[in-house]
């Protein structure tokens, strides 16, 4: 599996490329698939590449779902505080599935 991690840009490293940041590792990353990005804003990396541009808030949520992740993996029984986003809701499809369904 493959999973992609939220990551904030700390700074311009050249054109097609920025230091991004992340729980105190700075990595270089590769900027070309969603174009330069200001300092602040949050990207999901993938392999050492910006794969989308996230806002603060999807980037906080993919954050803690991979926390929790860890903490499920580590044995912590608690985690409704890393899914905060989907405790009490109803699974919902993607709206180009819904499309599919509708069409059935």
């Amino acid at each position: 599996m493959c999973i992609g991690i939220p990551m904030q840009v700390a700074e311009a490293a050249g054109p097609g490329v920025a230091w991004c940041e992340r729980r105190g590792e700075r990595l270089l990353i590769d900027m070309r698939l969603v174009g330069d990005a200001a300092a602040g804003s949050w990207v999901l990396v993938f392999q050492h590449a910006a794969r989308e541009l996230l806002d603060e808030s999807r980037a906080r949520d993919i954050a803690s779902a991979i926390e929790g992740l860890e903490a499920a993996l580590a044995g912590d029984g608690d985690l409704d505080r890393h899914f905060a986003d989907i405790i009490g809701r109803e699974p919902e499809l993607p709206e180009h599935l819904r499309k599919e369904l509708n069409r059935a």
